[in-house]
């Protein structure tokens, strides 16, 4: 049975007249007639009853038009489904992302994409960068924002963000009235740091900013988020090198003053698999403004 007998008898049962049939369908009689022949030795029933004066159709084909209706609605909606995801106006996008990305403009790129994009299906789960290079492998992300270009082949990245370290510190601290600290002054502070398990870069970072400074940081707390980092700092239990976004936190009881010196730089990545061209995919970097060319 194919969808041509369906679209063809469904005609056919509306105009019960084969050369009426015919001229809708912009064919010939005989290879309607033909086809529905063919129909009919596939279900296994007449479908019309025909003579010289008329055409009818029998319970079995009354049967059928109901169904055989719905059939090819179903089979226009998939085809219509079909190239609105092909083209990224439709279908699914799972995004990866840390923390950070909420203060670095995923936010407002995720508003733009999805007024662009209104029947595409966007779901988000926050994961370190370990978790979310997993999932893409496993074709259980799209897109990913991670702090880590360190990938495996199968994975395309591309420079999102690389901004500034800042020194983060409770709003009462000695240096909070400065406008820039030297890493070298927080020597002999208790440390708020990023969980070497959630995130190594990250983690090996600020112990490299530390070291270059001439000391080893004396690390009170180790926390997954860097809003967790930021919360803990805030309520004075220590203080932290963090991303200058989170200064957009603006939680109440912390503040942040640029470095004296030049260290290393905070980055991010927009992390998506290899392989055939996703339009959802190309579209939501689009409104991130990434350029997928730049990819390695």
């Amino acid at each position: 049975m194919e969808l041509r007998h369906l679209r063809y008898f469904v005609v056919l049962a509306k105009e019960l007249h084969f050369g009426r049939a015919a001229r809708r369908l912009a064919i010939s009689q005989p290879p309607l007639s033909v086809a529905i022949r063919q129909l009919e030795d596939a279900v296994g029933a007449r479908l019309f009853d025909r003579n010289s004066k008329e055409v009818r159709l029998t319970p079995a084909g009354e049967a059928l038009q109901t169904s055989a209706t719905l059939l090819l609605r179903q089979a226009e909606e998939a085809a219509l489904q079909a190239r609105d995801v092909s083209q990224g106006s439709a279908g699914r996008l799972r995004i990866g992302f840390v923390g950070a990305m909420l203060y670095r403009g995923l936010p407002p790129a995720l508003r733009k994409f999805q007024a662009k994009h209104p029947a595409v299906r966007v779901t988000m789960v926050e994961l370190n960068s370990g978790e979310q290079i997993v999932e893409l492998l496993h074709d259980r992300l799209d897109l990913g924002f991670v702090h880590t270009s360190r990938m495996p082949a199968e994975l395309r990245h591309v420079l999102l963000v690389s901004e500034p370290f800042v020194a983060c510190l409770p709003v009462d601290h000695r240096l909070a009235r400065r406008r820039t600290v030297s890493t070298a002054s927080l020597r002999d502070e208790p440390f708020v740091l990023f969980s070497r398990s959630v995130s190594p870069d990250y983690h090996e970072r600020i112990l490299s900013i530390c070291a270059q400074a001439g000391f080893r940081p004396e690390v009170r707390h180790e926390v997954r988020h860097w809003l967790s980092v930021v919360s803990l700092v805030s309520q004075g239990m220590g203080v932290a090198l963090v991303p200058s976004a989170m200064r957009h936190t603006a939680l109440r009881g912390a503040v942040f003053r640029p470095l004296e010196e030049e260290v290393a730089r905070s980055e991010a990545f927009c992390v998506w698999r290899d392989g055939p061209e996703n339009a959802v995919v190309q579209g939501f970097l689009r409104a991130m403004q990434v350029d997928p060319s730049s990819a390695a």
